[in-house]
């Protein structure tokens, strides 16, 4: 292997690209958590959120982004990255799957904002188009 393809392999090993369809701000989400953490049912005020509470939350609006649907069927795969990624965090696997499920319904809550947000725009051209289409004569 030449120097210049062992270098952009090991740049490659460093940084592993994980791509999701756009359906999430990340960055949205993380500030959101951590400006209410510390009033969620699960907290506890030993517990930091960049080491403890932030992960959990990831793999929940992350996890939402990957996979969709329904909690309940991605709930196996969650609890594993979870695991997975960890590190040093202080919650337990039940709390965490709190915190997790959590952003996942917040992730999806947005998703349906999102859409509402789109119908009730479209909803008044489509009205207004409709109306129009009504007033046209018959040989137009």
């Amino acid at each position: 292997m030449t120097a210049v393809a062992q270098d952009f392999w090991q740049e490659q090993e460093d940084d592993p690209v994980v791509t999701v369809d756009g359906r999430i701000d990340f960055q949205l989400e993380d500030a959101y958590w951590q400006s209410v953490y510390w009033a969620q049912p699960y907290y506890r005020s030993e517990c930091s959120y960049d080491e403890d509470y932030a992960p959990a939350y990831c793999v929940g609006y992350i996890g939402y982004a990957q996979y969709g649907g329904s909690f309940d069927d991605a709930e196996k795969s969650l609890c594993a990255n979870w695991v997975r990624i960890k590190g040093g965090s202080c919650l337990s696997v039940e709390e965490a799957m709190q915190a997790i499920r959590a952003a996942w319904d917040h992730a999806a809550q947005g998703q349906l904002s999102e859409e509402a947000d789109e119908e009730l725009v479209s909803a008044p051209y489509a009205a207004a188009a409709t109306a129009r289409a009504g007033r046209q004569p018959a040989f137009a």
